[in-house]
Formats: structure tokens, sequence, C-alpha cells
């Protein structure tokens, strides 16, 4: 159940990235090819963030550290455009024009999911 909350708010948080980056562009037309396009993307995130980030920041451990964890940024935003390249690969109708907009479209992913996060554990707790 709890994998099933994470998706459902990654593809939330990929949602409001889609609407507030003019880079990244979902190109479907129905709601819910939408909203399947978006869960399908949600769990490529997943699984890029799952292999490849701990790898990254075992390697670049020293750069995190003389960064101050702002190289943590520029790698979330990386993370992301890969999610678009495999995407692609997959036909899926879902794309980003460049780093920039996978860098503030990963800041937003990250805010959106920690605040979903928040709502969602507390209310766990009510």
């Amino acid at each position: 159940m709890h994998l099933l909350i994470r998706i459902a708010a990654t593809a939330a948080a990929l949602a409001v990235a889609t609407a507030a980056v003019p880079g990244i562009v979902l190109r479907t037309a129905s709601v819910p090819a939408q909203v399947g396009t978006l869960v399908a993307v949600a769990l490529i995130f997943g699984v890029v963030n799952a292999v490849l980030k701990p790898i990254v920041k075992t390697v670049g451990c020293m750069f995190y550290v003389l960064t101050l964890g702002l190289l943590a940024l520029v790698v979330n935003g990386l993370l992301l455009w890969l999610t678009s390249a495999v995407a692609g690969a997959l036909t899926l109708p879902f794309h980003i024009t460049g780093f920039f907009a996978a860098f503030w479209g990963a800041i937003i992913v990250g805010v959106v999911g920690w605040l979903l996060g928040i709502l969602v554990h507390e209310r766990e707790h009510d």
C-alpha cells in the first residue's frame, strides 16, 4: 500500500511540474491517458532513482560535501532528464526539452513530493 501511495504522490508531483515548467511536455489529449502516462513515468523515475542515485552519491560523495549538497539538485535534474529519455524509448508521450527544464522540474517534483509525503504521514497517525 505504501508503494502505491508513493507512486501516486510522484505522479501528482510530475503533473504539477508538467503544468509549471514550460520545457516538460505531456503529449496526450485525454485525462485517463495523462494519468496513465504520469503513473508510468513515476514508476520509471522511481526505478532510476533506486538504481542510479545511490551509485552517484557513493561515487560523488566528496563533491556532495564540497558543494554542501547543492550537487544533489543537479543530480536530481539529470536523473529526471534520464527518466524522460527512458520514457521516450518506451514511446511514452512525456518529454523534457533540456537540462534547465529538468532541473526546475526536479526541484518541483522534490518539493511537491515532500509536501504530499508530510500530508500522507500526518493522516496515517490521526
